[in-house]
């Protein structure tokens, strides 16, 4: 339905230039039998998608039987390289194909037909985490063939790429652009009635269910996952709570309050090109946390279904005037750092941790939830809360509204699929530089967030569009 870009290939390939010697006679200059062998041809199908949309890459006309690296490069928005590659042996054929052959090592080895995304990793700079900033441009990742099993220039066959990858004869490459928008879909700036947000409506009159998409503590305005949505037929409205400097209030102060959010909900299911009633609701972290909290505890709203990722349960913080700061300042005791000091916050929300007025009152929970955890998340304690949650919704015959998924290996980040993941990123530089640790590992976080979008798309279709 979402192929809107025709699926073309783009392929970049070159002939090898004729070399010649001189020679005595009529003959004049001879060619050199050995060039005229085809240069590689590297393809990539399609160039130009959505980027949950997986791409299917090949390289043709390579020596038989013979190791070849391929690598993936992009430049985040910011000016920083990201890299990932993976060490390939070509079949009899002199071909590769992504997603029949095995990888032999790099950033990932095994069958991975999407790992040069998914495993991106950042060059030489600590604590950056890849998000889109203008979602009406896309990424641009370079794809390219090199000869031989090229390394990291410090590290060892198998490590991430983090030092960058050692310079190798490039034989082909192909520019391959990953969207958040597919064409058709509208971007409008919401700054009305004291909301700060951003509205993403599908192609064509409507009417649509609709979404309001919440991000974590970290603030701002983050639009990427709600223009995604959109590309898949949901009106959603990306809402700033906290962190944005349009916001009444000291920039890291959550300073809003219910009739905040119940104008931002009025207005979705009040919009002519949204279906009556027909309004969910999806959050990440505190996000997931205020999502319950409009299912649960805000009378005047009433969203049709929720989703909640990688959220707690309840947390010791009033947000209505604390300052993010503050909040994590007076919870240092529950602080916990690895051995390279960063910090993991997953103390602070755990239910034993959490006074009792402070939790949600799940008991009052009015519409379906999907919840979705991940068991090596080191920031929140989502599967304990979970746990909390289906034993007190159990207990009051309401256990047949909660959906509950969980992922081995995965970490707190789940976001759309073949987003590349850190496992450490910068969580802020007031009052000093904190470095966070998120957790999950490359391999199964990947699989955690397509099967956890594939999923959660499933439930918005289910509860928004059927009746």
């Amino acid at each position: 339905m979402y192929g809107v870009w025709e699926g073309l290939s783009q392929s970049i390939h070159a002939c090898t230039l004729p070399r010649f010697k001189k020679t005595s006679g009529i003959m004049g200059a001879v060619r050199n039998k050995s060039a005229q062998s085809t240069a590689p041809l590297l393809t990539a199908t399609p160039s130009r998608a959505l980027v949950d949309q997986p791409i299917e890459i090949g390289i043709q006309h390579l020596p038989p039987d013979k190791p070849f690296t391929v690598r993936s490069r992009l430049h985040s928005e910011d000016g920083e390289l990201w890299e990932a590659f993976s060490h390939y042996r070509s079949d009899q054929k002199g071909t590769v194909i992504l997603s029949r052959d095995q990888s032999l090592g790099g950033s990932y080895s095994g069958l991975e037909p999407m790992g040069l995304f998914w495993s991106l990793q950042p060059v030489g700079v600590e604590g950056l985490r890849l998000r889109k900033k203008y979602v009406e441009t896309p990424f641009t990742v370079e794809v390219s063939v090199l000869s031989d099993h090229v390394r990291s220039s410090d590290s060892p066959v198998g490590c991430h790429v983090g030092q960058g990858l050692e310079e190798g004869a490039v034989l082909a490459a192909v520019n391959v652009e990953r969207w958040y928008m597919a064409p058709g879909v509208r971007r409008v700036e919401v700054r009305e009635q004291g909301l700060v947000g951003t509205l993403f409506l599908p192609a064509g009159p409507g009417p649509f269910p609709a979404v309001l998409d919440m991000w974590g503590m970290g603030g701002g305005l983050s639009e990427y996952r709600a223009a995604l949505l959109a590309s898949h037929g949901f009106v959603t409205l990306a809402l700033a709570y906290c962190g944005h400097e349009e916001l009444p209030g000291p920039l890291h102060t959550v300073n809003v309050g219910e009739q905040y959010f119940e104008t931002a909900m009025g207005q979705l299911d009040r919009h002519p090109q949204v279906c009556t009633g027909r309004v969910g609701v999806l959050g990440l972290c505190f996000g997931g946390y205020l999502a319950l909290r409009i299912a649960m505890e805000m009378p005047n709203i009433s969203p049709r279904c929720v989703v909640g990722i990688s959220g707690p349960g309840g947390l010791g913080i009033n947000m209505t005037r604390d300052q993010t700061n503050d909040f994590l300042k007076e919870n240092q005791k529950l602080f916990r750092f690895d051995e390279q000091g960063n910090v993991i916050f997953r103390g602070i929300t755990m239910p034993s941790n959490v006074p009792p007025n402070y939790k949600l009152k799940v008991e009052s929970l009015r519409c379906p939830l999907q919840l979705i955890a991940a068991e090596d998340d080191q920031c929140c304690a989502a599967i304990e809360c979970i746990d909390e949650i289906e034993e007190r919704l159990g207990a009051v015959g309401k256990s047949g509204l909660l959906t509950r998924i969980q992922y081995p290996g995965a970490g707190h980040l789940i976001e759309p699929p073949y987003t590349p993941s850190v496992r450490v990123s910068l969580f802020h530089t007031y009052p000093k530089k904190l470095m966070a640790l998120w957790g999950g590992e490359l391999q199964p976080h990947s699989v955690a967030q397509e099967d956890a979008w594939n999923r959660t798309l499933g439930f918005l279709d289910h509860h928004l569009r059927t009746d």
